[in-house]
């Protein structure tokens, strides 16, 4: 028998639409709150409006790719479980 946990990851992780923990972020939050668009925010982070829209629908990215997105929306390195949850 399965236990409730496996079941409802299973079916999360098999839902379309439905994003597991690790790709959950919550980057267009912070920015819409901050009143920036998608291209200010890719201008201070010197990365391309096109990266910015992956981040936010949960895409992998590069260490380096955190890092300056978290410094380019003002936070230390050390809060960057405000915009990407549990990175390790």
């Amino acid at each position: 028998m399965q236990d409730l946990t496996s079941v409802a990851n299973k079916f999360f992780l098999t839902t379309p639409g439905f994003k597991s923990r690790a790709e959950m972020n919550f980057l267009k939050q912070y920015r819409e709150n901050f009143l920036l668009s998608k291209a200010e925010l890719a201008r201070k982070a010197g990365i391309s409006t096109l990266t910015i829209d992956r981040v936010e629908k949960g895409k992998t990215c590069r260490l380096e790719t955190k890092r300056k997105i978290i410094l380019a929306l003002g936070l230390k390195l050390s809060e960057r479980e405000k915009i990407f949850g549990d990175v390790k």
